[in-house]
Order: structure tokens, then sequence, then C-alpha cells
């Protein structure tokens, strides 16, 4: 796998430079701080929670990762998912054209069967 910044999770790029791409954010109405040591995927948020405290991405790290509207993550399976449909759909366009070609090969043979039966009979008639 590669080892590049766009193939890793975006929670391991917020985890990489704390307070740069991501914030603590506290929410003490229900108890004591939950916040955790460590950034997770289950500690980390791109969108606002409604309970406990967490980590959240800054704005640089929105613009920087390009979050928002779901992660790259989600678009990514979405492009495998159209992806499929591509191929799937290409797949049924390949066996019409098939069955096109095919049904003409068959007229194209009838006729020629029907052109020598007509020259059969023409010479049988000038017999």
């Amino acid at each position: 796998m590669s080892k590049t910044d766009k193939t890793r999770p975006w929670w391991v790029r917020m985890a990489d430079t704390p307070m740069v791409t991501c914030l603590p954010v506290h929410d003490h109405r229900f108890g004591p701080c939950t916040l955790p040591e460590e950034i997770t995927a289950d500690s980390a948020s791109l969108s606002h929670r409604t309970s406990g405290c967490h980590w959240s991405a800054t704005t640089y790290a929105y613009h920087l990762f390009g979050y928002g509207h779901g992660g790259r993550e989600w678009y990514h399976l979405r492009r495998e998912e159209r992806r499929r449909d591509r191929h799937r759909a290409r797949r049924e366009l390949r066996e019409l054209r098939e069955l096109r070609e095919l049904r003409e090969l068959r007229e194209l043979r009838e006729l020629r069967e029907l052109r020598e039966l007509r020259e059969l009979r023409a010479r049988r008639d000038r017999e």
C-alpha cells in the first residue's frame, strides 16, 4: 500500500500534527472531561458532535486535506460504485452490439441464400 498522504485516513493525518490540523473540543455539560489522550477514528470528528469531548479538525485541515462533504473516504467508495456501474453498463452495451451484429449476420446469410435461390430458379426457368 502506498505511504503517500492522500491514501492515509483523515483521522491519522489529524493525529500527525495535533493543534495544527485538529483542536480539542470540550463539552462538560454531561459530566467530566472525556477527551482521550490519543486521536483515533472514534475520538476524532469532522463535524459537530452533540455531546462529549472530542478532537475536531481545524479550518486549516479542512482546506489542506480536502475534508468536508463526507470526507475523501466516502468519495473513493462512491467512485468504486460508479466504476462498477460503468463497467456493468459497458458489458451490457457490448452484449447488445454483439446481438445486433449476430442479427445482421443472420440477415446477410438469409439474403445470400435468397439470392442463390433466385439464381437457381432463374437458371431452371431458362433451361
